[in-house]
């Protein structure tokens, strides 16, 4: 055969690459131009899906020089953690509301993680065409993808807290979300609008640990702005009283957050909130450690 190695590189290539297109669907709330970001996502995972389709046939012909080479291919994928983290935090000064550093970083690392999740996919569909057959190869590829999403999947705040919507209300110039203080508002004008067109939600740990998720200035940040990124924002920048914020009960760890919508409606609020992720360096894990352990018996 003049190609012996054909069905392996170009299987694994297959199932690569669409790993990645997989995965490109929850790039929406992670980067701002839809067309370039889809481009060089795919161009990018494409280089991934070759590195894991050639590693296996290389190693079999002993091709140490190719070996070595995809080696060094594989770890450029590192530097996809800081172009991201350029990027996003080049356009933080002209957001109305910041994703914060924490979400930043989690969103690089994600962004990384996709490719290795790529890398090997393709990997382990070379090694079953070559060692099994086509049909063995594609169903350990889709088996190895199965496994990498659930291995990589992140919790979402509605897994960890409660959420309930809540009225904004004010006592004298002071507002709160149902019990919760948020900050003063002098104006009358801003009060008025803020009752009429303000919302607010309600979020209850559901544990230490969440409680503890929830108590991260980071956790929180990625809150507000995924709320406002995706229903839209009733605020520009001369109305910083009507800037989304998250304010925590001190006695109980519950949080208030108040929000102003272009459209007021509570659900598609609740139903966002509860679809942020749970950033890695928020977790709360005290409850694990011996000493946490102590503290909540």
């Amino acid at each position: 055969m003049p190609f012996p190695h054909g069905p392996a590189i170009g299987f694994g290539f297959l199932l690569g690459m669409l790993a990645r297109v997989g995965m490109l669907r929850s790039d929406y709330r992670q980067y701002p131009t839809y067309p370039h970001g889809y481009a060089s996502h795919l161009f990018l995972g494409g280089i991934a899906a070759l590195v894991g389709a050639v590693a296996v046939p290389a190693l079999l012909e002993k091709e140490w020089t190719a070996v070595t080479f995809l080696v060094l291919v594989a770890q450029q994928f590192r530097g996809i953690r800081d172009m991201e983290r350029k990027s996003l935090k080049a356009l933080e000064d002209n957001e109305l509301v910041p994703r914060g550093a924490d979400y930043i970083e989690d969103m690089a690392k994600t962004f990384e993680t996709r490719y290795y999740v790529v890398i090997f996919v393709s990997t382990v569909t070379s090694i079953g065409v070559e060692a099994i057959s086509v049909p063995g190869g594609l169903f350990l590829g889709a088996l190895a993808f199965g496994f990498s999403a659930l291995l990589v999947r992140k919790r979402l705040v509605g897994d960890i807290v409660e959420v309930k919507a809540a009225s904004p209300n004010f006592r004298g110039p002071d507002l709160y979300v149902g019990d919760i203080f948020i900050m003063n508002v002098g104006l009358e004008e801003s009060r008025r609008a803020i009752e009429e067109k303000g919302l607010g939600a309600i979020l209850i740990p559901r544990d230490e640990d969440a409680r503890d998720t929830l108590g991260s200035p980071g956790q929180r940040q990625a809150i507000i702005h995924d709320v406002q990124a995706i229903l839209g924002i009733r605020k520009d920048l001369d109305t910083p009283e009507f800037s989304p914020i998250i304010r925590r009960d001190l006695e109980t760890g519950r949080a208030g957050l108040f929000f102003m919508p272009m459209e007021k409606d509570e659900e598609p609020m609740l139903a966002v909130i509860k679809r942020v992720p749970v950033l890695e360096s928020a977790r709360g894990r005290g409850s694990k450690a011996l000493a946490g352990r102590y503290a909540v018996d």
